[in-house]
């Protein structure tokens, strides 16, 4: 890093400007198995902005796990496992299919911790969305950065039951996990390489996409509640795997919802909120 510390990052900016395609949100939707109206001019859900705006980096420049490689506009963190955490969103003008857009990044923060497994990075980049001239959504993603697993995967954690006013009865193959790759332009081996992910990073299956749930829950979030989403936030608690069912579940609150993700053996797998 010629002297640089990771936090010398902060501050760093990078502009992408994106032809926000109908068939790209054709894709996705087919992806979804959702019988929907994809046209120029519709408003895109929240959450499937992800499938835009994504690097387009040559062979080359790949990292031995499907990323790109560190140091560009995101840190150099030496550490080998990374994963989408969390985020949040909050919508001010929806964006519509068949213009550009343009998405303003920053690096927010880089903080260094130590977990129970080893040190943890967590990078924490800023989004902003624009749109003929208007700033329609404002974004979040915390990035963690883990050391390799030095032993097999331990499990997972059982949660105590929580009463529902809506669930949705779901489950990801491994068709589902290639279509979502595909549509993302995301080579991540964790969701399609099945000898990798077990004896790289130790898990015993391929790793459903944390986004793609993210955009799942967002949809469900909007139907329960039946109105636009304002924002919507979301946290990954624990991993789920290709071939496991799962249920989206959300509880009413005040201004809008609370949403999470359960496997079908009551793993709590994702925490959100949603404000209408």
């Amino acid at each position: 890093m010629s002297g640089k510390s990771l936090e010398d990052w902060i501050g760093r900016t990078q502009e992408v400007e994106d032809a926000l395609q109908v068939e790209q949100a054709r894709r996705l939707a087919a992806t979804f198995d959702l019988d929907l109206t994809i046209e120029a001019g519709a408003l895109l859900p929240p959450g499937w902005q992800w499938i835009y705006f994504n690097p387009v980096v040559s062979a080359h420049d790949l990292d031995v796990d499907g990323h790109p490689k560190r140091g560009g506009f995101l840190p150099p963190v030496p550490l080998p496992r990374r994963m989408w955490a969390a985020g949040e969103m909050t919508i001010d003008l929806p964006l519509r299919l068949g213009g550009s857009a343009t998405r303003l990044s920053t690096i927010e923060g880089v903080t260094t911790k130590e977990g129970k497994s080893g040190p943890l990075v967590f990078v924490s980049v800023g989004h902003v969305y624009l749109q003929d001239g208007q700033a329609c959504l404002r974004e979040r993603q915390d990035i963690v950065y883990r050391e390799a697993p030095t032993g097999g995967f331990v499990g997972r954690r059982k949660t105590d039951p929580r009463n529902a006013d809506w669930q949705e009865a779901c489950m990801a193959d491994e068709v589902l996990l290639f279509r979502y790759s595909a549509v993302t332009f995301n080579a991540h081996r964790i969701h399609h390489d099945l000898a990798y992910v077990r004896d790289v990073e130790g898990y015993p299956g391929l790793v459903v996409h944390g986004p793609l749930m993210a955009t799942q829950l967002a949809g469900f979030a909007g139907r329960s509640l039946g109105s636009p989403l304002k924002s919507f936030s979301f946290r990954a608690v624990q991993p789920l795997f290709v071939n496991e069912a799962y249920l989206l579940k959300g509880l009413r609150a005040e201004h809008g919802g609370q949403f999470w993700i359960e496997s079908a053996e009551g793993h709590e797998i994702m925490m959100a909120k949603a404000e209408i």
